[in-house]
């Protein structure tokens, strides 16, 4: 017998919307389709997973720059740290924001420099309803997003051990023209918001490039990424202590890795944008052929990456049972994963799930 189940979850609103503009350096490249889509599935994933009803304009152009996999810039205003807070306590829907705000002072100043003013991109200030903030770079865009994409490999079909993950580094730089980066970057005075979350132990935050034990925390307690303290990277990206676990945030790219957003979701729901819950994938055919199973679907995440996981004992925890297929979908969310050597003929059942990476 077999049994096929699927973790539940909620279906997003669609409200936030990312509109790209295409330097000719892009639409000129032989390999302008490939990358234009690479780079939309990026943009769908993160309409799909934040609701905040906001057009963001962001303009994408080649770089060749020696040592960059890829950079952002983009436009802020210095706005009252009171003012900020407030829009985050109107605008907090998750239990994260209940958390972060638990942890965020109140009061005239901010508590990472004392002064009392905080750095806000424009399209954070949008997200938290703060009006009247017009983007100030050239062409009206919120952003510009640099590629080296000679480095990259432009689609997660290609397989050069040696080249980037285009569509990890796209996210990577939406991220922070959405609004993750460290003011430490550029010596201002006032903290951007995740500067907001970076201590260095329980309840003591800090803002030095010292050296500094740095970590992101919504409590001030519970670590979930640690900052780079490289002066050669962000201080506003990742860095992994021991075993390198590569993340899309990271200040030093991965060659061959392919990581999606896991901890920068989290960053940027605590800094004014409204995550939503994962969709509730629909299965809607399961076909065998030997030990091959081939599941069609519906309904799943936008450009997520799923795992068939499979188990004889459903009574087992989901990290003791076997990986067998990985899959990214497209930006429709309809999917056909077919995971190969995944059925046994001896087995009296086996059970499968999907899960989202």
């Amino acid at each position: 017998m077999l049994v096929v189940a699927i973790l539940a979850g909620g279906m997003p609103a669609r409200a936030l919307v990312i509109t790209p503009s295409w330097d000719s350096s892009i639409t000129s490249d032989l390999n302008a389709g490939t990358i234009e889509s690479t780079i939309n599935m990026a943009i769908e994933y993160y309409q799909t997973r934040f609701s905040d009803p906001i057009t963001v304009t962001i303009e994408f152009q080649e770089i060749t720059t020696a040592g960059k996999a890829g950079h952002s810039s983009w436009w802020y205003y210095n706005i009252p740290y009171s003012q900020f807070r407030t829009a985050l306590q109107n605008d907090a829907a998750t239990a994260n924001d209940t958390i972060a705000l638990a942890n965020l002072p109140a009061g005239a100043n901010n508590p990472v420099t004392g002064t009392g003013n905080i750095r806000v991109k424009t399209a954070n200030l949008r997200a938290l309803g703060i009006t009247g903030k017009n983007s100030g770079l050239p062409g009206g865009v919120d952003g510009i997003i640099g590629l080296h994409t000679s480095r990259m490999n432009l689609s997660r079909d290609s397989t050069d051990p040696n080249k980037y993950d285009l569509l990890a580094v796209t996210e990577h730089e939406i991220d922070e023209v959405l609004g993750l980066a460290s003011s430490l970057d550029s010596n201002a005075g006032n903290p951007l918001p995740e500067d907001l979350f970076r201590y260095n132990s329980s309840g003591n935050r800090t803002f030095t490039t010292n050296n500094d034990d740095a970590y992101f925390s919504i409590d001030g307690a519970n670590l979930l990424a640690r900052f780079n303290q490289d002066s050669t990277g962000d201080y506003g990206d990742w860095w992994t202590a021991g075993v390198h676990q590569p993340q899309v945030q990271d200040a030093f790219v991965t060659a061959a890795a392919t990581p999606d957003p896991g901890t920068e979701l989290i960053a940027l729901d605590v800094i004014g944008y409204n995550l939503v819950p994962v969709p509730q994938p629909a299965i809607t055919g399961i076909s065998l052929s030997g030990t091959q199973l081939a599941l069609n679907g519906t309904n799943g995440l936008a450009s997520g990456t799923y795992h068939v996981l499979t188990s004889t004992n459903l009574g087992l925890p989901l990290r003791q049972w076997t990986a067998v297929a990985t899959h990214r979908l497209s930006a429709s969310g309809n999917f056909t994963i077919t995971a190969t050597n995944a059925v046994n003929p001896n087995d009296a059942e086996r059970f499968f799930t999907l899960q989202l990476q």
